[in-house]
C-alpha cells in the first residue's frame, strides 16, 4: 500500500504512464492539463510562455521543447470509482532524445500516445509507437488539437490502421458545432460530455436522439473489440445487450494483451476531452500488477521477476539528473521493498552501498518519503558514480536486470575551453553529463589529442555544449562535425594465428591462439571459444575474449569495428611463460591479422530524412536530396504539402537545414533520425572517428 495525500491505494490501482508523441503534437500541454484537472497543481502554464511544470529545465522553457523526460504524480477518482495513483512521465518529442522515451518506456506500464489531429501520424509518431511495442508497453491515443481548422479524426484513426498497423479502438467521438470541438460522445458509457469555453464538463447519459445518431458507432466498437475477445464474443453472439461495464471489462483486456488501442479526442490547450482520458487512463492501461514478469540474470542462470512487494529486492536505476544539491538516481522497483537506510547491492559496482535518502519527485521539486515497494517509482539521493541501467538487488541475492540500450551515438564536435583555466571544470562537466545520458559520450582524438564529444545529432549536441555553459560555466569552441563510420569484415578469414613467443631466459611471455573472423551480417560482434582439451588453459580462457574483442576497436581502416563473429579454434600454452598478457596480446594479434588478411567494408550512419514541403518547392527538395545521395523512399502528396522520406548518407547533410530553407523561402520543415548503417558510398577525405 502507498499513502498519497492522506489516501492509502493498493497497488493495484496505481498507474505508471508515459506520453509520448512526435515534437510539437502537444504532449507537455496535455501533461499539464492533467495536473491541472487532477488538482495536483492550480494554474496551467504554456509551453509557449515557458511556464509549464515538466519542462523545468531553463533551456527547455527558451526553446519551447521537452529535452528531459520529467516525472510527476498525481491522483485521480473517476466519476463514481475509486482514487487512483497516477506517476506520469513526459517524454521529448525530438529524435535526437530519443534515449529519454526509450528509457521511459523501458520502466513504464503503459502509455498514451499523443497525435495532432492536424498533422496525424508524423515520423516520430511512429518511432515511439514502434518503441513502445517493442517493449510490450499497452498503448491508447489521443488526438490532440481538435479545435484547430483541419483536424480530421477519422482520417488520423485511418493513418493508426495505415502507418502504425495499430488496431485502433474509437471509445469516444468529437462533437464538433460551427468548426469547433465543444464535447465528445463516450461510446462505451453511452454519455455526452460537453465543455464550456474554460474547459468545465457537464456530463449527461444520451437521449433517445443520441443513442440513435451513435448506434451504428457503438455497434462498430463492440464488433470490433468482439473479434479479439472470447468473452464479448460470448455475449454477442447470444444477443445479450452489450453494456458499458462488459465492454469496458473487454477493452481493458484487449488493450493489456495489446491486441488493441482505445482512442479518444481533445484538446489539451482548450482542456476539452482531459477527464475522459483520465477515465480512460485508469480504466485501460495497466497496474504494475497486470504487467508480466521481467527477466533476470543471476550467477545460476536466468530468472523471473513477478511484480511482488514481499520478494527479494529487483529494481533498476533508469536515469541519473545531476541537480544543485547534488545527482538523483531515479529507480523503478520490480520487486521487493525500499527503505531509507537499506544496504542493497549495486551491479555497477559490484558492491554493497546505503540508501540515504529517498523521495518522490514532481519534475523538479522532491518530496522525502522512507519507504518504497515493487511497483513504485522513486528516487535515490546522494549517490555520485551511479550509472543508467545499474541493477540494485538484495545485499545476499545478486540480480542483473536487463540494461537500457542506447542507439549508437553518430556525429561528434571537437571541444576546448575558451580559457585553459576552465580545462578541469570542461572535464567536470562532460563526465556529468555522460552519467546523465548514455547516448551522449566523450572521448580523445588519438592523433591530436583534441576531446571529442559524441551525440544522436546537430541539436543533441547543441544542447549539451549550451548546458556546459549555463551548468558548469564553461565557455566552449566547437570544431567541425566528424561522423562515426564503422567496418565489418569483408569475408571469413580462415584460420588465422596469433603468437606472443618471449622467450630468452627467466620470466617468458608464450601464448599461442588460433582463430577465425567470419562478418555475421549483424550490428553485435560475438565470441565463441571451440578449443577442446585444454589448449587454452581455463584461467586464460577470459583473457582471449578481452583480447579479440578489444581488437575489434580499431579495425585496419581505424574505426571500430560490427558484426564480426570470432571463434577460437585452437592454441597452446607454456607450462611457465603463460600468463593471462600473453594469451591477450595473442590474441588481438590473431583478430588483427584475420581482419588484415578478409579486408573490411567501410560501413556509414544513414539517417532516415522526413520533410514536409509546399508543393511549389517539392521538386528542388527532391533534386537536392538526390544530389546529397539520398534515396527516395516515400512520397505522398496531403493537398497543400507533400511529406517527403529519404535516406542519406549523415556525411552529406552538413548545412541541410539552411540549404531546406533557402529551396522553400523557409516553409519546409525536416526532421533527421538515425535509420541505419549501410556500405559507405565513398571514402571520406579524412579520418571521422
Amino acid at each position: 500500500m502507498s499513502t498519497t495525500r492522506e489516501t492509502r491505494i493498493p497497488v493495484s490501482r496505481w498507474r505508471n504512464l508515459g506520453i509520448i508523441a512526435h515534437v510539437d503534437a502537444g504532449k507537455t500541454t496535455l501533461t499539464e492539463r492533467l495536473l491541472y484537472k487532477t488538482g495536483t497543481i492550480h494554474r496551467t502554464g504554456e509551453v509557449h510562455d515557458g511556464a509549464t511544470t515538466t519542462d523545468h529545465m531553463e533551456l527547455e522553457r527558451e526553446r519551447g521543447i521537452t529535452i528531459g523526460a520529467a516525472a510527476v504524480r498525481a491522483n485521480w477518482t473517476p466519476d463514481g470509482g475509486q482514487p487512483h495513483r497516477l506517476t506520469l512521465i513526459d517524454t521529448p518529442g525530438h529524435i535526437d532524445f530519443a534515449i529519454e522515451v526509450e528509457r521511459s518506456l523501458r520502466v513504464l506500464d503503459g502509455a498514451v500516445t499523443v497525435f495532432s489531429g492536424v498533422a496525424g501520424v508524423q515520423p516520430q509518431s511512429e518511432t515511439v509507437w514502434h518503441q513502445a511495442r517493442r517493449h510490450g508497453v499497452p498503448l491508447m491515443a489521443f488526438v490532440n488539437k481538435m479545435d484547430r481548422p483541419g483536424a480530421d479524426f477519422d482520417a488520423i484513426v485511418a493513418q493508426m490502421r495505415d502507418k502504425l498497423g495499430a488496431n485502433p479502438w474509437v471509445v469516444a467521438r468529437p462533437i464538433v458545432e460551427d468548426e469547433h470541438m465543444t464535447g465528445l460522445t463516450d461510446l462505451v458509457g453511452e454519455r455526452t460530455w460537453r465543455f464550456d469555453d474554460a474547459g468545465n464538463a457537464t456530463v449527461r447519459a444520451w437521449n433517445d436522439a443520441e443513442r440513435e445518431a451513435f448506434a451504428e458507432a457503438r455497434a462498430e466498437l463492440v464488433a470490433a473489440v468482439t473479434d479479439r475477445d472470447e468473452a464479448l464474443a460470448e455475449l454477442w453472439l447470444a444477443d445479450t445487450r452489450i453494456d458499458a461495464v462488459a465492454l469496458a471489462a473487454a477493452l481493458r483486456r484487449g488493450t493489456l494483451a495489446g491486441l488493441g488501442s482505445p482512442v479518444l479526442p481533445g484538446s489539451a490547450f482548450r482542456n476539452v476531452g482531459i477527464e475522459p482520458l483520465l477515465d480512460a487512463m485508469v480504466a485501460y492501461l495497466p497496474s504494475p500488477l497486470d504487467r508480466p514478469a521481467v527477466v533476470a540474470h543471476t550467477d545460476d542462470g536466468d530468472t523471473t521477476v513477478a511484480p511482488d512487494a514481499d520478494a527479494p529486492l529487483a529494481a533498476l536505476v533508469f536515469k541519473v539528473v545531476n541537480q544543485a544539491h547534488g545527482p538523483l538516481a531515479f529507480v523503478r522497483l520490480y520487486a521487493g521493498r525500499l527503505h531509507v537506510g537499506d544496504a542493497v547491492w549495486r551491479s555497477g559496482t559490484d558492491r554493497v552501498q546505503r540508501v540515504g535518502r529517498l523521495a518522490v519527485v514532481r519534475a523538479e521539486d522532491t518530496e522525502a518519503v522512507d519507504e518504497a515497494e515493487a511497483g513504485d517509482i522513486v528516487a535515490i539521493a546522494g549517490w555520485k558514480d551511479v550509472a543508467t541501467g545499474e541493477t540494485l538487488s538484495d545485499a545476499h541475492r545478486h540480480v542483473r536486470l536487463e540494461a537500457i540500450q542506447a542507439q549508437p551515438a553518430v556525429l561528434s564536435w571537437r571541444l576546448s575551453p575558451e580559457r585553459s583555466a576552465d580545462l578541469l571544470k570542461l572535464g567536470n562537466g562532460l563526465a556529468r553529463l555522460a552519467q546523465e545520458d548514455p547516448s551522449f559520450r566523450v572521448g580523445t582524438d588519438p592523433d591530436t589529442g583534441e576531446t571529442l564529444v559524441w551525440g544522436m545529432g546537430e541539436l543533441h549536441l547543441e544542447v549539451m555544449v549550451e548546458r556546459l555553459r549555463r551548468e558548469w560555466g564553461v565557455q566552449v569552441r566547437t570544431g567541425s562535425p566528424r561522423v562515426a563510420y564503422q567496418e565489418t569484415p569483408a569475408a571469413a578469414s580462415g584460420a588465422v594465428e596469433g603468437k606472443l613467443a618471449k622467450q630468452t631466459g627467466g620470466s617468458g611471455q608464450y601464448a599461442r591462439v588460433v582463430l577465425s573472423v567470419t562478418p555475421n551480417g549483424t550490428d553485435a560482434n560475438t565470441f565463441e571459444d571451440r578449443t577442446t582439451g585444454g589448449v587454452i588453459p581455463k584461467p586464460f580462457q577470459a583473457a582471449v575474449e578481452k583480447g579479440a574483442l578489444s581488437a575489434l576497436l580499431e579495425g585496419p581502416r581505424g574505426y571500430p569495428v560490427v558484426g564480426a563473429s570470432v571463434v577460437v579454434l585452437d592454441g597452446q600454452a607454456h607450462a611457465v611463460d603463460s600468463n593471462e598478457t600473453a594469451f591477450h596480446r595473442a590474441a588481438q594479434i590473431a583478430v588483427k591479422s584475420a581482419l588484415e588478411a578478409t579486408g573490411t567494408v567501410l560501413l556509414e550512419p544513414v539517417m532516415r530524412v522526413s520533410v514536409s514541403a509546399p508543393g511549389s518547392a517539392v521538386g528542388d527538395v527532391l533534386g537536392d536530396l538526390q544530389r546529397r545521395g539520398g534515396q527516395i523512399v516515400n512520397l505522398v502528396d496531403r493537398q497543400e504539402r507533400t511529406e517527403i522520406e529519404a535516406d542519406v548518407p549523415l556525411a552529406q547533410l552538413d548545412g541541410y537545414s539552411t540549404a531546406l530553407r533557402s529551396l522553400s523561402q523557409g516553409r519546409a520543415s525536416a526532421t533527421v533520425a538515425f535509420h541505419a548503417y549501410r556500405p559507405a558510398l565513398q571514402e571520406p577525405s579524412r579520418r571521422s572517428a
